[in-house]
């Protein structure tokens, strides 16, 4: 049975990430930190628990930050001895065990996600493959999402979430006294939530520079060859400072619920 040992991972990495503002001016959206990393690492660091060992990241918007990162990978946060006259580098100490194989694509900086995808096309080679995107975490079983994308015979298949109401919730009678009151409800309604498993046709599908999701998502689904993961569990973009502010506070608490590695 396929697992992720076998298939790439896809990570939009590229967005200009207007809506959040100040510090995503300066940084890639993915490359804002939860803890004292990039939520790109939060992302890879899930998948690679799932076996994931080939990433390739569609870059963009100060791209150069997110190829810088993981050019000096390794020479962060360990201690090190440099040789000035000979170019050599001797870390010591080093923790980063990580094996992973990343393709590092400039997909334009004012690409949409549909051409950004595109511009991938010949380093998946004609393979199934994972896509996500570069600004939202979720504990999804991607093991099931595997599993479940390989008993139909669809093209496509997304992670559908339930999504938490930026608004606070107010129940009222009619003469306007409040019975309820809910900070920022889990919604019923289901919505795309990334975590995607593609089959290689999909490049077909796009058309141009357009988006991924108005674009060959919806010729997909009209074709009948798209299918819903349903997950009920943990999953959050990050759009805002507020909400990057909530995951780091998750982060802190030591129980986020997409950290499943040691």
């Amino acid at each position: 049975m396929r697992d992720f040992h076998d298939i790439p991972v896809v990570i939009l990495a590229g967005g200009l990430g207007t809506r959040i503002a100040t510090d995503g001016e300066n940084r890639p959206k993915p490359m804002l930190d939860i803890g004292d990393r990039p939520i790109i690492w939060h992302i890879m660091k899930y998948y690679s628990s799932f076996g994931a060992r080939e990433f390739i990241l569609c870059l963009g918007h100060r791209g150069n930050i997110i190829r810088d990162y993981f050019l000096n990978y390794h020479t962060r946060n360990v201690s090190l001895s440099l040789d000035i006259a000979d170019a050599k580098v001797k870390l010591h100490d080093s923790n980063e065990s990580e094996d992973w194989k990343i393709t590092l694509v400039d997909t334009g900086r004012e690409s949409l996600t549909g051409e950004r995808l595109k511009k991938v096309e010949k380093f998946v080679n004609n393979r199934i493959f994972a896509m996500t995107y570069g600004d939202g975490l979720g504990d999804v079983n991607l093991a099931s999402l595997l599993k479940f994308h390989g008993t139909h015979n669809g093209l496509a298949t997304l992670t559908a979430v339930h999504p938490t109401s930026r608004f606070g919730l107010v129940t009222a009678d009619d003469d306007g006294k409040v019975l309820d009151f809910s900070e920022k409800p889990v919604t019923q309604d289901w919505i795309n939530g990334g975590f995607f498993i593609l089959e290689p046709q999909i490049f077909s599908y796009i058309q141009g520079n357009e988006a991924w999701e108005s674009g060959p998502l919806s010729r997909i689904a009209t074709q009948g060859s798209l299918y819903a993961f349903r997950h009920t569990g943990f999953w959050k973009p990050i759009d805002t400072q507020r909400e990057l502010a909530e995951m780091n506070a998750i982060w802190i608490s030591g129980k986020a619920p997409w950290k499943n590695w040691q």
